[in-house]
């Protein structure tokens, strides 16, 4: 029997926050599609190889966990990431309340 049902990425335009789970190191990117299984982010290609790596993705209403899973440069000085997203662990999530409870703090 095949499978009828798929989960395809839909167009997403936002600005996005991409956090490297073992420096902390925060890099900016504009989001291009999206699904529940993963998303792909557009950052300057200066930005270092993430393939591999565990991050978090904050972009607009939504916080994933997620793998870099691939990596394809732009003609324009631009390269776009891919990512499968991940549940979350209870590591993240207490860096996640860490940081949201840093900035309640200050305000």
């Amino acid at each position: 029997m095949q499978e009828r049902r798929s989960i395809n990425r839909v167009e997403f335009i936002a600005n996005s926050v991409i956090v490297d789970k073992e420096t902390l190191t925060r890099y900016y990117g504009q989001v291009k599609n999206i699904s529940p299984l993963g998303i792909a982010i557009t950052v300057d290609k200066r930005i270092p190889d993430l393939v591999g790596r565990d991050v978090i993705i904050v972009a607009e209403t939504m916080i994933m966990y997620a793998e870099a899973v691939r990596e394809d440069k732009e003609e324009n000085g631009k390269k776009t990431l891919a990512f499968k997203s991940r549940k979350f662990t209870p590591d993240v999530l207490q860096y996640l309340f860490t940081q949201i409870g840093l900035e309640d703090a200050s305000e």
